[in-house]
């Protein structure tokens, strides 16, 4: 079936003016956080994920370092919470930035707890991580990407090796004694995605049949990424992908009219006007390939503004937002109809990541869109579209829950 995912970036919105600061990933002094007020948006965040849960919706996770964007810097802990507080919804983290972590075996250790707690409810993204966290996380941009393949694939093999300890002497990482316990709760082990934002990875994706993710792309960019993995899996002759293969995110408001649900939606868009960062940690040395930081350092030659990939719709008119499938705003009519016509647009997909909550938005605002999405846009969603969306493991295999463990 077709699935919608509530997600929240669990930001601290209470800063000063923008001016005040040059950036505010990396530098931005902690002081600036109070952990009173910390403790309540934690609370919030938790309550609006409990809904979610309650409401028959799934629950997507993410993980930021060193900055008020997210305030959610170790991605295991949240799910452990949730696995135990839900009872439901299937729990995703989109992700784990393995390039950065220094030991793969620890994420598959931790993901493995998580699965366990949850009764095989996990659903486990493997990210790069964004060039702001490069020297956040002290690590270096160069073969980030060889070192995200090896560690997935150090990681999946210590999920489906059973008999005993296995030695890895990879090029990046080096274990003399794999064993991981607790084992994974699902058969042959948790769903695997990856977001992208490029056809490259895509391709990369693809042969390796994890589940693809892109971030508001738009119709156009989540379609060609999409098509990118479509056909890269059929030379590999993978078959054509199932549509739970495919996830799109998207800020996601709806009310009881067009009027209130892109009111909402105007609330969402905090999230795309406050993440200032300057080009010293975005254009990164060794992180981007050669051609795009040699436009990149162009650019910042010229005087021109190195903007995120985003910066071009933080003042966009909402409607000029849905109608490019960034936002996914108005009454449930209205909404149903935007989802439908973009998953014909991108050629079809089965996950629906729905940013729910950003900036100052309470509980309250949040969760009455969501009750409406539940109530009134997904049924229809699944009706219409009729879209087999479970989750799917990397072997082609459904992800299952092994028979006699209830």
């Amino acid at each position: 079936m077709f699935r919608a995912w509530a997600f929240t970036e669990m930001p601290y919105p209470y800063l000063p003016p923008e001016d005040s600061f040059e950036s505010v990933r990396v530098t931005l002094p902690s002081r600036l956080y109070d952990p009173e007020t910390g403790y309540q948006l934690y609370r919030k965040y938790l309550d609006i994920y409990a809904a979610a849960d309650e409401l028959g919706l799934e629950i997507m996770l993410n993980e930021h370092h060193a900055t008020a964007t997210c305030v959610e810097p170790a991605v295991p802990l949240t799910m452990a919470i949730l696995a135990r507080e839900t009872r439901r919804a299937r729990l995703l983290a989109l992700g784990n930035p393995i390039a950065n972590r220094r030991d793969p075996v620890r994420v598959a250790e931790e993901m493995a707890m998580v699965d366990v707690i949850s009764q095989g409810r996990a659903e486990v993204g493997f990210v790069r991580g964004v060039p702001q966290e490069i020297s956040a996380g002290n690590v270096s941009p160069v073969d980030m990407k060889d070192r995200f393949w090896e560690a997935a694939e150090l990681i999946r093999t210590a999920w489906t090796s059973h008999d005993g300890p296995f030695n890895w002497e990879g090029r990046h990482f080096h274990h003399r004694q794999v064993n991981v316990w607790p084992r994974v709760y699902q058969e042959p082990h948790p769903p695997i995605w990856v977001p992208t934002q490029s056809t490259s990875t895509a391709v990369e994706v693809a042969e390796r049949g994890f589940t693809l993710a892109t971030i508001l792309n738009g119709r156009r960019g989540a379609r060609k990424i999409f098509d990118a993995y479509r056909s890269r899996s059929a030379e590999c002759g993978l078959g054509d992908p199932p549509p739970g293969r495919f996830a799109y995110l998207g800020l996601v408001y709806v009310g009881e009219t067009d009027e209130e649900g892109y009111a909402g939606a105007r609330k969402l868009q905090w999230y795309l006007r406050h993440n200032k960062v300057p080009s010293q940690f975005t254009n990164v040395p060794g992180y981007h390939d050669p051609a795009l930081r040699a436009s990149l350092l162009r650019k910042q030659a010229n005087g021109e503004a190195i903007d995120s990939p985003v910066a071009h719709l933080a003042d966009a008119p909402v409607e000029e937002l849905t109608a490019g499938g960034y936002f996914f705003a108005g009454g449930p009519d209205t909404v149903a109809a935007q989802v439908a016509d973009f998953y014909g647009a991108v050629g079809g997909f089965g996950h629906l990541l729905m940013m729910v909550q950003a900036g100052t938005m309470g509980y309250d605002l949040a969760t009455r869109s969501m009750r409406l999405f539940a109530r009134e846009v997904l049924p229809r969603l699944r009706e219409e579209l009729g879209t087999d969306a479970v989750p799917v493991s990397s072997d082609g295999s459904n992800a299952r829950v092994p028979a006699g463990r209830s």
